[in-house]
């Protein structure tokens, strides 16, 4: 629906709810988004959140016209009203994750501006002009509406499906009487209880299944934490001894807080594709570690490689070997020394086990799709595809039945892979291809919560 046939229609749905035709009870929390996840519930069928806390900045009127531009204009654009009261710790990155959306994202937050996109949807150039562009601008109907104008134009992709009538733009539908509006309207609210109560029940439902998901991973997620917090502890150095230089205090800094990060997301974590960005970090942590050995050992600096496919806890791969699963086709894949040693042999390498669902240990690869988002972390970036061909997570993952109860989490597999903008990822995304804005926010590059955008580090 466009124009007025859909304000028509919202009206009417209003009037029907009022006459108590169906009763719907509000969720806890709803006269005030004081969450991440609320403010990602509300762009689901909106591309425009006002916080009600900051709905002096922007009556309900303009927000409604700004949402029906960017639905007019079907782009995946995004845009946020906060209070500066609202928790900047690392707010784009969480934003993101939980929407799970490739696109751009502009965020009014008190008196500030700022903007993200996905390198697909728009250049990390093209949104550091945009908010160099509109970011002082006072007025915030005329900041956001000059930022919009300019994204929807600048941006690619399409809108996400779930904003209702996105995408069409040709306004066929407004020759919809009112009465005929009414008919459906009554035929809706007949089954409206039936329906809520299915709806209820397959969100419980789905919402156990990820709770189940989610503590399996947390088992196998936290014997990752502490063996990287046991390398770290094994370290022999300190920024302060002979020989150390900057550079390697960096490595050293980095190291430490891939490690403080990995344990901050995982306690945040409430679904399974959210655990991909402790795996990620914990990645970038061995990363460091690597390049601060060859530091002070005066070796080459290592490349960046993906970490040892049989174990990522053996740390960054050194070669690509050639190996085959049970019954299926060889490939090549990225192992440590240890392990292309082995291979090289005749022998098995060291595998990570895990729990399988009759309690056996079994190779990640041949366990349930639940590890999937896990192994995503640290195969990021269209790798894992090639490496789980033939195998049963690999299968498993492949299926559209695994995005919808586990969530992406693996990257670049499957039918959509191109994220083409309002393509639902999960939060499946390479933090180094989010990025530009100006910074705003607190300094750093973000609402001050250290700079984790466009760097490749969260």
């Amino acid at each position: 629906m466009r124009n007025g046939t859909k304000r028509i229609f919202v009206a009417l749905s209003g009037l029907l709810v009022s006459l108590g035709a169906v009763s719907f009870t509000a969720a806890p929390g709803a006269a005030a988004a004081t969450s991440v996840p609320a403010v990602a519930e509300a762009w689901e069928k909106s591309p425009v959140y006002v916080d009600p806390a900051a709905s002096d900045q922007l009556s309900g009127a303009d927000a409604d016209a700004l949402a029906e531009k960017i639905e007019d204009a079907d782009k995946p654009v995004f845009v946020a009203v906060l209070p500066s009261d609202f928790p900047k710790q690392d707010l784009f990155q969480k934003l993101r994750t939980e929407t799970g959306v490739t696109g751009v994202y502009g965020i009014r937050l008190g008196d500030a501006f700022d903007a993200k996109a996905d390198r697909q949807v728009l250049s990390n150039a093209a949104v550091s002009n945009l908010v160099t562009t509109y970011g002082d601008v006072d007025d915030t109907k005329t900041q956001l509406n000059s930022f919009v104008d300019q994204a929807v134009k600048d941006a690619r992709g399409s809108a996400p499906e779930s904003w209702a009538g996105s995408g069409s733009g040709s306004g066929a539908d407004d020759g919809v009487s009112l009465g005929a509006l009414v008919g459906v309207g009554a035929v809706l609210v007949a089954g409206a209880g039936a329906t809520y109560a299915v709806v209820r029940r397959n969100r419980r439902r789905k919402a156990e299944e990820q709770r189940v998901a989610l503590e399996k991973l947390r088992v196998v997620v936290d014997e990752d934490i502490t063996a990287y917090g046991e390398e770290l502890d094994r370290l022999d150095f300190h920024p302060a001894e002979a020989g150390a230089d900057d550079t390697m205090r960096a490595d050293y800094e980095r190291a430490l807080d891939s490690y403080e990060k990995a344990k901050s997301f995982m306690a945040a974590a409430e679904r399974p594709e959210q655990v991909r960005a402790v795996t990620q970090s914990l990645e970038d942590g061995r990363f460091s570690l690597a390049l601060l050995a060859a530091r002070r050992e005066g070796r080459a600096l290592p490349e960046r490689r993906a970490p040892c496919f049989f174990d990522p806890r053996h740390g960054p791969s050194v070669k690509d070997a050639q190996w085959a699963p049970a019954g299926g086709a060889e490939r090549s894949v990225p192992v440590c020394l240890a392990d292309a040693t082995r291979l090289a042999d005749g022998e098995e390498p060291m595998a990570r086990t895990v729990a399988t669902e009759s309690g056996e240990r079994r190779p990640y690869w041949e366990a349930g799709p639940a590890y999937g988002p896990w192994a995503g972390g640290y195969f990021g970036g269209g790798m894992l595809p090639g490496l789980l061909i033939g195998t049963m997570l690999g299968g498993m993952m492949a299926s559209p039945a695994y995005a919808a109860d586990y969530g992406s989490g693996y990257g670049d597999f499957g039918a959509g892979a191109g994220y083409d903008g309002g393509d639902y990822s999960g939060s499946d995304f390479d933090s180094g291809d989010f990025g530009g804005g100006g910074g705003g926010f607190g300094g750093g590059g973000d609402f001050g919560g250290g700079g984790d955008f466009g760097g490749g580090g969260f």
